[in-house]
């Protein structure tokens, strides 16, 4: 097959897209397919240049806005230039956050006519919606915590109880999150938030231990436990040596794994999500399992949680991309 891979972009996540695109081309290319890597910032990328890109590494905190202004300075609006797509069986989405899993390049594609992995532009939307996929876990049987949108009334959020979470509506990578225990604190956590989305969710706190499944086509993966150094699974712990301890398959019981794989599938279709994604859970001190978040383009960096689930049911990276590849196409 000729893929293009997709990644970069312009998102406070760039740097994980990269990583992510740096598994993924050298994967697809060992199974003998023609790759072309095109970063949606600055166009298609080759040779050295590809290559300093893709070594380039995650620091331990996003790209600034002076830095992704920089960038966008380069090269204004640049999606991908046509002559990049020609002759391409499938689009290979690297990407991470903004447009490039909020459903805006998948709608280009759409009318481009070109298969491309992942969710659709609607289901892609309404996942990076934190808002809105509670909504819907919700009506699906999923529990999920109590939230409220900013702004928000102090007695709004102290019937939540403290402490709370808080965070932009439309963002990955724990990017601009706080969890809040005392009133004087709030305001600056929804200011923090606002950097990076107008609406800003406040959410109830849930402690315990976290968990997360990945679905591929139709079936949940292995679960598996994080074990954060801290109260959250931030951007410090999920992409720096050492950050976390993550455990797959958790340590659980078969009841509750079959709890939860039921859960992360019936959020995945709740969502209308594509042939896979990643749900993310917490589980209290009462065994009380909560839905998160879903993720409809999950990390594909060496320490992702993705290929790791895969990895613990048999799958190798190299087939996971390969697998997902042709479920687009199909």
């Amino acid at each position: 097959m000729k893929i293009a891979v997709l990644f970069g972009g312009m998102s406070e996540e760039r740097d994980v897209s990269i990583a992510s695109a740096a598994q993924v081309i050298p994967a697809l290319r060992s199974l003998g397919h023609e790759v072309v890597a095109v970063d949606t910032a600055t166009g298609r990328v080759s040779g050295p240049a590809e290559q300093r890109l893709l070594t380039s590494g995650i620091g331990p905190q996003p790209p600034s806005g002076s830095a992704l202004a920089g960038i966008k300075r380069a090269a204004p609006a640049l999606v991908a230039e046509a002559a990049d797509m020609q002759g391409v069986d499938v689009v290979f989405l690297a990407l991470h956050g903004g447009a490039g899993e909020d459903g805006r390049i998948q709608a280009v594609l759409d009318l481009a006519g070109l298969p491309y992995t992942g969710s659709n532009h609607i289901a892609s939307a309404t996942a990076m919606d934190k808002d809105l996929s509670k909504r819907l876990f919700r009506a699906a049987g999923v529990p999920t915590a109590d939230w409220r949108m900013a702004p928000v009334a102090a007695q709004e959020v102290a019937a939540l109880g403290w402490p709370v979470v808080v965070k932009p509506n439309k963002q990955g990578s724990t990017v601009g999150l706080s969890v809040v225990r005392s009133p004087d604190a709030l305001s600056a956590a929804v200011t923090l938030a606002q950097r990076y989305d107008d609406e800003v969710m406040v959410e109830r706190f849930i402690p315990g231990r976290e968990l997360t499944v990945g679905v591929l086509e139709g079936h949940a993966l292995p679960i598996g436990e994080i074990i954060s150094p801290g109260e959250v699974f931030d951007y410090q712990a999920k992409y720096q040596s050492g950050g976390a301890r993550e455990i797959f398959p958790a340590d659980l019981s078969p009841d509750i794994s079959s709890r939860v794989q039921e859960l992360a599938l019936r959020a995945h279709a709740a969502l209308k999500l594509g042939a896979y994604s990643r749900i993310d859970f917490r589980m209290d001190g009462r065994g009380a399992i909560w839905c998160l978040e879903a993720n409809t383009l999950p990390g594909m960096t060496a320490a992702s949680l993705l290929p790791q689930a895969a990895r613990a049911a048999g799958i190798g990276f190299p087939e996971l991309v390969e697998r997902i590849c042709k479920s687009a196409i199909r």
